[in-house]
C-alpha cells in the first residue's frame, strides 16, 4: 500500500469539529478531505499517541467490505514542526448542497422522547427510528443494526448519536443516509506493543478483549451494552437479521489481506489485529 505524505497537498480553510485529535482540510486529487491527526492516548501513558488513524482507516474499509457504505479513507503521514506523524485522510462527503445531520438532531425532533438527542438508551433510539419520518423506518432500522453488528465485530466503543446519521439538502429538502464515519475508536487504538505481546501469549488477555470489552456506547437500562452478551440473548429480531446479513459477507481472508497491506504498523500489531478480529468473529457469530 502506497503511503502518502499529506504535507505535500494544499490546505483549505474549512474547519471540522469533534473531540478526537486535530483536524485540518486538504485537497487530494481535486477532492476535499478532512485530515485527522492522532490524539494523545490518556488511558495509556506508555504510548505517545493513539493508533486511532490506523483504526479509522481499517474500520472504514471493513464497513465498505461488508456492504455498508462508509467514508473513504487514506492512510499516510503528515510532517508538523519537523516531526512526522501518522495521519488519516477522510473524504469530505458534504458536497452538492448536502450537509451532515447527525442522528442526535433527528432524535431531538421527537418531542415526547424520554431523553435528549445524545441520550443513547437503546429503547429511546429504537423509538426514534420508528417515529421519525425522514427515512423509511424499516430501512433506517436495518441500517442501525448493521452498524451495531459491524461495530461489535471491530470492537467500537464510541458509536454515539453524534457520529452517524444523514445528509440533508436544504434547497431540495432531500435527505439520505450518510456514509458511516468516525471509526477511530475501534480495534483497540490505545494498545501498545507490550499489551499486544501479552494478548499474543496469554489467552486470558485476549479473551478479556473479546468477551468483556470494549462495550458499546449504546445503553440498556442505563448500562453500556456488552456486545457478546447482548448478541447471544437474541432479544431483537432486527439485530438477529443484521447478524445473518453481515455474517454472510464476512471474509476473514480479505480482512487479513487488508491488514497485511499496511506498511505503517509492526508485524506484531498486524498479528494482533488479525487474531482479535478472528476471535471476535468466532465468539459473536459462530
Amino acid at each position: 500500500m502506497k503511503v502518502l505524505d499529506f504535507s505535500k497537498y494544499p490546505l483549505r480553510k474549512k474547519s471540522y469539529g469533534g473531540a478526537n485529535g486535530n483536524k485540518i482540510s486538504v485537497v487530494i486529487d481535486n477532492e476535499l478531505y478532512m485530515l485527522k491527526l492522532p490524539s494523545h492516548a490518556p488511558k495509556n501513558i506508555n504510548i505517545s499517541y493513539a493508533n486511532s488513524c490506523v483504526s479509522e482507516y481499517l474500520g472504514s474499509h471493513i464497513f465498505n467490505m461488508l456492504g455498508v457504505s462508509a467514508q473513504e479513507t487514506i492512510l499516510g503521514t503528515f510532517v508538523y514542526n519537523e516531526k512526522e506523524r501518522i495521519a488519516v485522510a477522510c473524504k469530505d462527503f458534504e458536497k452538492d448542497g448536502f450537509v451532515l445531520q447527525d442522528f442526535a438532531s433527528v432524535k431531538n425532533q421527537i418531542i415526547d422522547s424520554n431523553s435528549n438527542g445524545y441520550g443513547t438508551e437503546l429503547v429511546d433510539i429504537l423509538e426514534t427510528i420508528e417515529k421519525q419520518q425522514l427515512i423509511d423506518p424499516i430501512v433506517l432500522m436495518s441500517h442501525f443494526w448493521d452498524i451495531f453488528v459491524i461495530d461489535a465485530l471491530i470492537g467500537n466503543w464510541d458509536r454515539h448519536n453524534g457520529n452517524w446519521g444523514f445528509l440533508y439538502n436544504q434547497d431540495s429538502d432531500e435527505i439520505k443516509l450518510a456514509p458511516v464515519f468516525d471509526c477511530g475508536s475501534c480495534l483497540y487504538p490505545q494498545i501498545n506493543e507490550t499489551l499486544i505481546e501479552k494478548c499474543l501469549k496469554d489467552k486470558k488477555e485476549l479473551d478479556a478483549r473479546v468477551y468483556d470489552y470494549p462495550t458499546s456506547a449504546v445503553l440498556k437500562n442505563g448500562k453500556r451494552i456488552n456486545y457478546y452478551e447482548f448478541i447471544h440473548l437474541h432479544e431483537y429480531k432486527a439485530c438477529d437479521a443484521a447478524i445473518s446479513r453481515i455474517k454472510s459477507r464476512i471474509d476473514l481472508n480479505e480482512i487479513n489481506k487488508l491488514i497485511d497491506e499496511l506498511e505503517i504498523i509492526t508485524d506484531k500489531h498486524k498479528q494482533f489485529l488479525k487474531l482479535i478480529i478472528s476471535a471476535r468473529f468466532n465468539a459473536l457469530f459462530e
